[in-house]
């Protein structure tokens, strides 16, 4: 099975900015996207922003100006630069390595076990 590690997350306040971490052997060589999810306690998961073999990235509109996804592929690591960070961007983070696209969705993949982030105001 394919495992991916996150890092990066933490407690920041308002304002501030965090910079998370995913890195798998073969994470872009070897899948359609790479994808960011999220999950706030109680709600379901929400996608984040992803970025294809070609580097194009799309990001929702909740995090759109804020947040930059890139990707070394040199070292199989994708980046998560968010700044601007508000208390509505708590939630635990999580990787995922597309393995099936259609078009911009990720159909089916493997996922990381998460990364904390936490917001205050």
């Amino acid at each position: 099975s394919v495992q991916l590690v996150e890092s990066g997350g933490g407690s920041v306040q308002a304002g501030r900015s965090l910079r998370l971490s995913c890195t798998a052997p073969g994470l872009t060589s070897d899948s359609c996207a790479v994808a960011w999810y999220r999950q706030a306690a109680g709600n379901q998961h929400e996608w984040v922003s992803s970025i294809n073999v070609d580097d194009s990235t799309k990001y929702s509109g909740s995090v759109k100006g804020r947040f930059t996804l890139s990707q070394d592929k040199a070292t199989d690591t994708v980046y998560l630069q968010m700044n601007n960070l508000t208390p509505e961007d708590t939630a635990m983070y999580f990787c995922r390595k597309c393995t099936g696209c259609v078009g911009d969705n990720c159909l089916t993949g493997h996922w990381g076990q998460g990364t904390q982030v936490t917001v205050s105001s």
